[in-house]
């Protein structure tokens, strides 16, 4: 059995591949969306963000050969928690990580993290738009909602938690875009007009997490943008390519047949 660590739609489209490569497949989601999307192509998930021991817990009930880790790249503490319960349970760990995109506007700032990206927004004032997730909303809210001459709009999932925690942060709901990808270039100059944007904040994300269509609305618009670098591990194999992935588990399998 193999396990993935999932939740995004390359990782959904990687489970099939490795299904259909022959091989038992279940993955491990956060949303119940998330696992709709995998039981809706017949594969199995485990709903719920997993502490170490419980990731074992699966690894021995499932009796797992392997971990792919194929959750999105700025889930850097799922990656550290499989990471560390593949050398613990003696299971090999496979990362697969979609390319990165190659940005070429010149009106953009590169940052490492979202407390640089906020204090850049503070300081360039205006009209932010996040496209960052409701995840680290917190850390923008804070910055940015006290300044007057700051509006923060900000683009997430139509989810209720969400919403919760957007009234929790005393977000105004007239900005707030919930909204559920993917965003095409077209709807993404829409947004940006129609809210007035002057700097767009995104992360590093990946073609496949639509970054590029984000960046061809801004340069078109000649809205400034702040992109987050995705967080650096040292993962001891890495691909970037679903076929190389499962080249990695033949040598796996094949290895245990020895």
């Amino acid at each position: 059995m193999i396990m993935m660590l999932s939740g995004t739609s390359d990782a959904r489209q990687l489970a099939l591949a490795v299904r259909d490569a022959g091989y038992d497949i279940f993955a491990t989601v956060v949303t119940e969306h998330a696992a709709e999307q995998m039981a809706h192509v017949g594969i199995h998930s485990h709903i719920g963000r997993l502490t170490a021991s419980e990731m074992i817990t699966l690894v021995n009930k499932y009796q797992v050969k392997a971990i792919v880790d194929a959750s999105h790249p700025f889930a850097e503490e799922a990656s550290r928690q499989a990471m560390k319960v593949a050398k613990e349970a003696n299971v090999p760990y496979i990362r697969y990580e979609r390319k990165e995109s190659v940005i070429t506007y010149d009106r953009v700032t590169f940052v490492d993290s979202y407390e640089a990206a906020a204090q850049y927004a503070a300081n360039k004032k205006g009209v932010v738009m996040l496209t960052t997730g409701s995840k680290t909303l917190p850390i923008f809210a804070h910055t940015l909602l006290p300044l007057p001459d700051v509006r923060l709009i900000a683009r997430m999932l139509p989810r209720k938690d969400n919403m919760e925690l957007c009234e929790q942060l005393r977000f105004p709901q007239e900005n707030i875009i919930a909204m559920q990808g993917p965003f095409t270039k077209q709807l993404d100059i829409a947004l940006m007009q129609h809210f007035g944007v002057t700097l767009l904040v995104t992360k590093e994300s990946g073609r496949v997490g639509f970054v590029d269509e984000k960046i061809a609305a801004a340069k078109q618009l000649g809205i400034e943008t702040v992109v987050i670098r995705r967080p650096k591990l040292s993962y001891p194999v890495v691909y970037h390519e679903f076929s190389d992935v499962i080249c990695a588990l033949e040598e796996i399998k094949k290895k245990g047949e020895k």
